[in-house]
């Protein structure tokens, strides 16, 4: 059996080459046919440039069909994809390429003399070009490839794809996902999701990261369905869509905006089944709202880059704000003290995961590969989390995000969750900076409420209400007003940015 991811999603599509998979912003449509003639023009080229299974495929586009048929193809030539955001300059890129060493890199023809200089530096044999409306050498040196290949058998042990994790502490690491962790993954969400005939995903995510690539994208190939794909999130658009559509994938950020438009009522969501949220804590209030506002539940689940999803909230049952759900089929979980021993229910420890959708490791990172695993095989994720005596899994934070303040642990969301609750804050970030005699101090960024009901959130009130209800050890020194959180493309708060800032 060929365990190409590829072969995998391919034996979902439509029996009629003729049914949609892309309903572009134009109102033109790309058939399940067209996905598959294509995607054999891409690898059909790369086979041509002499890309050998396991090589790397590097790519810094724009979303667009052209961009989708490439990882396809990559797939079927049996080559690792790696997909680059497209906002990454040159400090970035030069350390991808000379770390990936890819055989082809696929850039934007506006960086095209940066790309020269840095793929000739890393030893990159071949440079194209896909503009962000999909046309550019790449696309015109496909065009003229035959449109049947033979997909490469690949075993469920090797390399699909390498994704760079956002490295906002010290060196990004290649996280080397196999074709296994990526189907297994597919297979679990549709079903968990309850994906069915006449489904039609609305894709406003960017598909250089795990959420729009994998999650969504797979999610909607392996249900043979079409999906809405947009170049990126749009309010306007997506109100003009959701009536069209039955699910739709997100961070925080889109809800957020849908809610502060007041265009965006109830009856524009009568036709959807689902609405997903994931890549970045989904606030309460937002949660909340959202409820009210259109009658429908978000889901929220949770992952990262070395294993795509890991929880989720059920499809069937309840689903509780502030929690990313249970672990999903086939996912072991376990809540570990700092001897990997598992916590008590209600009891903060550091989630560990483990299951075929866990990656293979770190590229060349032999060392911090052993490090990032337990002696029993469990991944260890960095994040802080807790159960409840229901099941529900709940982050509390980041590992490197504690603060140790006069020797005693300092959880942020904590403070977090008390500060968003307080009259007129939209949201926080709490964080420690360092200090004389406390190691570090725990301050607070808070973006206050644009339209607040009575008076604007101050320094003074949002203290006083703390240490009315907190130990004093966990008290902000300082409580910061910015205008808005620094996040990054899929809507992280990068605390290591307030720290410097405020440090």
């Amino acid at each position: 059996m060929n365990e190409n991811l590829y072969a995998i999603l391919q034996s979902c599509f439509p029996e009629n080459p003729d049914a949609p998979c892309l309903i572009l912003p134009d109102g033109s449509q790309v058939s399940y046919g067209s996905v598959q003639r294509e995607s054999a023009r891409y690898a059909a080229l790369l086979a041509s440039l002499g890309v050998q299974p396991g090589d790397r495929v590097a790519v810094q586009v724009k979303k667009s069909p052209q961009a989708l048929f490439l990882y396809l193809g990559t797939l079927r030539a049996g080559a690792v994809y790696l997909p680059m955001n497209d906002a990454y300059q040159r400090h970035e890129i030069e350390y991808f390429l000379g770390d990936a060493t890819p055989r082809v890199f696929v850039c934007r023809p506006q960086i095209r003399a940066l790309a020269e200089e840095l793929a000739a530096k890393a030893g990159v044999t071949h440079l194209l070009e896909l503009d962000d409306d999909g046309r550019g050498s790449l696309a015109e040196a496909a065009s003229s490839r035959p449109d049947q290949f033979a997909t490469v058998a690949r075993t469920g042990e090797d390399l699909a794809a390498l994704l760079y994790t956002s490295g906002t502490t010290g060196r990004s690491k290649g996280a080397m996902l196999s074709h296994r962790n990526l189907a297994s993954n597919a297979k679990v969400l549709h079903r968990y999701w309850g994906f069915r005939s006449g489904d039609v995903l609305l894709h406003m995510l960017p598909i250089f990261h795990v959420h729009g690539l994998f999650v969504a994208t797979h999610c909607s190939l392996m249900n043979g369905s079409p999906m809405f794909f947009e170049p990126k999130f749009d309010v306007k658009r997506a109100l003009a869509l959701l009536p069209r559509a039955t699910v739709f994938m997100g961070v925080p950020t889109y809800y957020v905006r849908l809610l502060a438009d007041p265009d965006f009522k109830r009856e524009l969501c009568s036709n959807m089944r689902l609405f997903i949220s994931g890549s970045a804590p989904l606030l309460t209030e937002t949660f909340a709202e959202f409820k009210t506002r259109t009658g429908y539940t978000i889901l929220e689940r949770y992952g990262m880059t070395e294993g795509n999803m890991f929880t989720s909230n059920p499809y069937d049952g309840e689903r509780r704000g502030g929690t990313v759900g249970f672990p999903l089929p086939g996912v072991s979980i376990r809540i570990a003290d700092a001897e990997n021993r598992p916590a008590e229910v209600g009891e903060i420890g550091q989630i560990q995961v483990k299951g075929d959708n866990i990656f293979r490791g770190y590229w060349r990172m032999p060392e911090k590969t052993r490090e990032e695993f337990t002696a029993d095989g469990f991944f260890k994720t960095g994040d802080m989390g807790k159960r409840d005596k229901e099941g529900y899994i709940s982050i509390i934070g980041r590992s490197k995000d504690l603060i140790i303040s006069g020797g005693l642990n300092v959880y942020p969301k904590e403070i977090e969750e008390m500060i968003d609750a307080m009259p007129g804050v939209f949201e926080s970030a709490v964080f420690g900076v360092p200090h004389t005699d406390f190691g570090e101090a725990v301050i607070a960024a808070v973006v206050r409420q644009k339209n607040p009901n009575g008076a604007a959130a101050s320094e003074t009130d949002i203290l006083k209400t703390l240490k009315g209800t907190l130990a004093n050890f966990k008290v902000p020194k300082r409580v910061h007003f910015i205008d808005e959180l620094p996040r990054n493309s899929m809507g992280k708060v990068q605390k290591n940015v307030l720290r410097n800032q405020f440090a």
